[in-house]
């Protein structure tokens, strides 16, 4: 199970080490974290963003106010916040904090590179630091099992689409073999029908041509009469 909790709370020990010079926030500040520890936290993101639009560049109130977003399951709009503290926070310990949770967050989501790099950020910062280095390494091991897994998976949908393209190809085989069955059995009727048509064109040519003989026949026998010659 990650481990994070502590990072949460240690958010609300920022303003003991808060500079005079933010006295203006620091209210809104305090005010915010007394609704964390009561875990109102939606009243307490209201006075963390109070807080920063006094002093838009205090990494305390953006750390407070991510953490504030992650209790309230709005991730996106957390890691948005920590990132910001990430790059404005210069106090290592702290910094190492706000990278530590951005991991808990982007591992939470099983984005195993992002969370691995933050975590790796994080140890950059506070290198003994042994809960973000146990999530490091659990992470490292979550990552290896998605790569495994989505490998398997993707072997397993090459090997439908195989077995798919081949079936189809069967599928295709059998149909054009049905269809050249039919054809064949189509192709005798046809023969038959034209070799009637020429049977029946045969008979009558000849039947034409004994007419014809026996017209001419006919006409040779029958005798021919002389014409009389008249008398002047």
């Amino acid at each position: 199970m990650m481990k994070w909790l502590k990072y949460i709370n240690i958010a609300l020990l920022f303003l003991l080490c808060e500079p005079a010079s933010a006295q203006s926030d620091r209210n809104f500040i305090r005010s915010g974290n007394k609704l964390y520890r009561q875990q109102n936290y939606a009243k307490a993101e209201i006075e963390y963003r109070k807080a920063l639009a006094k002093n838009p560049s205090n990494p305390q109130a953006m750390y407070n106010l991510g953490c504030a977003l992650l209790m309230q399951q709005k991730d996106s709009a957390a890691i948005e916040q920590l990132q910001n503290a990430g790059k404005t926070e210069t106090a290592k310990l702290r910094k190492a904090k706000v990278y530590h949770n951005i991991g808990v967050i982007c591992q939470k989501h099983r984005l195993f590179g992002d969370a691995i790099q933050a975590y790796e950020e994080s140890l950059r910062n506070n290198p003994s630091d042994n809960e973000t280095r146990y999530n490091l390494a659990l992470c490292k091991r979550q990552q290896k099992n998605q790569k495994k897994n989505n490998k398997d998976k993707q072997n397993k949908q090459n090997k439908q689409n195989k077995q798919k393209n081949k079936e189809k190809q069967k599928q295709n085989k059998n149909d054009k073999n049905k269809q050249n069955k039919q054809q064949q059995q189509s192709k005798p009727e046809n023969e038959k029908m034209s070799k009637d048509n020429a049977e029946q064109l045969l008979n009558y040519a000849e039947q034409e041509e004994k007419a014809t003989q026996q017209r001419l026949n006919k006409n040779r026998v029958q005798p021919q009469r002389r014409r009389l010659e008249k008398n002047w």
